[in-house]
């Protein structure tokens, strides 16, 4: 076996297998030690990669908003480069701001995370790629709270972080305001992608907010900035929305589905937006019956309290096109308050029948003109019970719904012309005006001044009507151009009436007799109405004292109306 071989003749392998184990627990030994060095190197960076990017964190928003930065937790982790993670980040107003009374932080963020390659440590600025915040709440102090004097202090320092884009979840904007009576203003965001985040750069965001009243999301992109840190209500904002499936019934009293789009620009404390809007089945609860509603609006928006200022809204209700302006206003802890002047100059009175009452047909058709005051004030009620209008309108070529109404405002006409035999069931229909003012309140309306003219007669009415159509009370005075005697056909009854002509021909009318209308919008009750529905001495001097203040022209005189005469019947030429 001195030759290496056996006793069969064969080598040895004891002396190989040896130094082979051993060159494997070399190494073996070898990989542990720089897998223990790369450990160790690792955990080295990571405690030193923390401190430095958190460092590069505050400063870079030190700098961005010129205020104070508090941090309460970071993390960096060595999962696929370095994962960074923090939560409790709060970043406060200026120090001036703050003096003046903003004690709360500008900025509020509960959790935030973004990934960045090991080679980004050793580069400045630091590039980004997406930032990730959740539960993000963004308080903008009213401008009152800033020291109008005070110079403005700014953080020295530099970008150390540059993010290629922000994505927010769930975040809320509070726009504070130093009035009394405004609440602070709310937005909740579900989610913003912020692009191009850059020092004094505008931002392009991506952003889906919920809408409380209408209850529905909006979409919107645009450009915001650059931020204002001294005074973040004059931050520029532009960009475009569209609004759709606004679920209305979430306002008490409205019904319909509205879908909205259109543009604005600005800055956050006067936005201007001009869109459009369109409800097809936009309803009220007095009558549910949905009628198509389309708008093209202006308006100047005050995000710092809520109130919107529509400078000119042009609408279309059906058939009936009509402009409105006026404005929305916030109250504190109370709601708000619609105040808008509206007019129809050439309308149709049944597609505003339709919309708020609930017979139907309706019960007079009739082309309308109106000028109105409209005002919702706050309020848990229906919008329909808050609702409050006052106005004057006038109604031309009326015809009743109801062919029994219908043939009695025929046969009116042509007696009160001095052709009693040709009134009868079936007349032809007569061409007739109205005119008057009206008050509605918690779904009455009172109609005052009311002057109904047809052919041959005047009449006057003064009463109250419910949208409900279960109210109908009207009282006032029939002016006829035809004495009594000769609106009765009958030779014997027109040869006794003529001793009572001089008690009814009055005023220059060959008779003026006192009526009622009563009953219901559907079954209405015509009679007479000698002393039942006459009005107090009092009660009339009042009634004539509001109708003047009703008539005062824009610049302070009192309007005068005079009335049309009536015409002479053939008989009495």
């Amino acid at each position: 076996m001195a030759d290496g071989k056996d006793d069969f003749g064969m080598h040895s392998n004891r002396t190989s297998a040896v130094p082979r184990k051993r060159v494997w627990w070399w190494i073996g030994a070898g990989l542990l030690v720089c897998l223990l060095t790369l450990l160790v190197v690792g955990e080295v960076m990571v405690r030193r990669a923390g401190p430095i990017l958190r460092g590069r964190v505050v400063e870079t928003l030190q700098t961005r908003f010129h205020s104070r930065v508090e941090l309460d937790y970071f993390d960096v982790s060595l999962l696929h480069g370095f994962a960074v993670t923090g939560s409790g980040l709060r970043i406060y107003s200026q120090d001036d701001v703050v003096t003046a009374g903003a004690n709360d932080p500008l900025i509020t963020v509960g959790q935030f995370e973004f990934h960045t390659p090991l080679r980004s440590l050793f580069v400045k600025p630091m590039h980004v790629g997406t930032v990730r915040v959740a539960g993000m709440t963004i308080r903008i102090p009213p401008r009152q709270e800033r020291v109008a004097d005070a110079p403005a202090r700014r953080r020295r320092g530099k970008i150390e972080v540059i993010a290629d884009e922000i994505l927010v979840e769930n975040s809320t904007l509070v726009i504070g305001t130093a009035k009394a009576n405004k609440d602070p203003k709310r937005f909740a965001l579900e989610r913003i992608r912020l692009r191009h985040v850059g020092e004094g750069e505008p931002m392009e965001y991506e952003a889906t907010l919920m809408n409380a009243f209408p209850r529905g999301q909006i979409h919107a992109s645009g450009a915001f900035g650059p931020w204002n840190a001294e005074q973040p209500g004059e931050s520029a904002v532009r960009g475009d929305y569209v609004f759709d499936h606004a679920e209305l019934n979430s306002i008490k009293g409205v019904g319909g589905t509205l879908s909205s789009a259109g543009s604005f620009n600005g800055r956050l404390n006067r936005i201007e937006a001009d869109g459009t809007t369109t409800t097809p089945d936009f309803s009220l609860d007095t009558a549910n019956h949905p009628m198509p509603l389309a708008t093209h609006y202006r308006a100047v928006i005050d995000g710092t309290n809520g109130d919107t200022y529509l400078q000119s809204v042009q609408a279309k209700l059906g058939g009936s096109e009509f402009t409105c302006a006026g404005a929305i206003l916030n109250v504190k802890g109370k709601g708000h308050i619609t105040d808008l002047d509206v007019d129809i100059p050439a309308g149709r009175l049944r597609d505003f029948l339709e919309l708020a009452v609930k017979t139907r047909p309706p019960f007079m058709q009739s082309g309308i003109s109106m000028k109105m005051h409209l005002r919702v004030p706050y309020g848990r009620e229906s919008v329909t019970k808050k609702l409050e209008m006052q106005g004057r309108f006038r109604l031309r070529q009326i015809r009743f719904t109801n062919p029994q109404v219908q043939d009695k405002v025929d046969m009116l006409s042509l007696r009160a012309q001095g052709n009693p035999k040709d009134a009868r069931p079936g007349a032809s229909d007569v061409p007739s005006q109205m005119s008057g003012s009206l008050v509605l309140s918690r779904g009455q309306m009172t109609v005052s001044q009311l002057n109904y003219l047809l052919p041959g007669a005047q009449v006057a009415l003064d009463g109250v009507y419910s949208l409900d159509g279960k109210t109908f009370d009207f009282h006032g005075k029939v002016r006829t151009a035809a004495t009594v005697s000769q609106m009765v056909a009958t030779g014997w009854k027109s040869f006794l009436l003529k001793l009572a002509d001089p008690f009814f021909s009055k005023h220059g009318a060959g008779a003026e007799i006192p009526v009622k209308i009563t009953g219901t919008e559907g079954a209405p009750k015509f009679g007479l109405d000698f002393g039942g529905g006459k009005k107090s001495e009092a009660a009339q001097e009042k009634d004539d004292l509001q109708s003047r203040r009703d008539e005062l022209t824009p610049d302070g005189r009192i309007a005068r109306h005079p009335s049309p005469g009536l015409p002479i019947p053939r008989s009495r030429r």
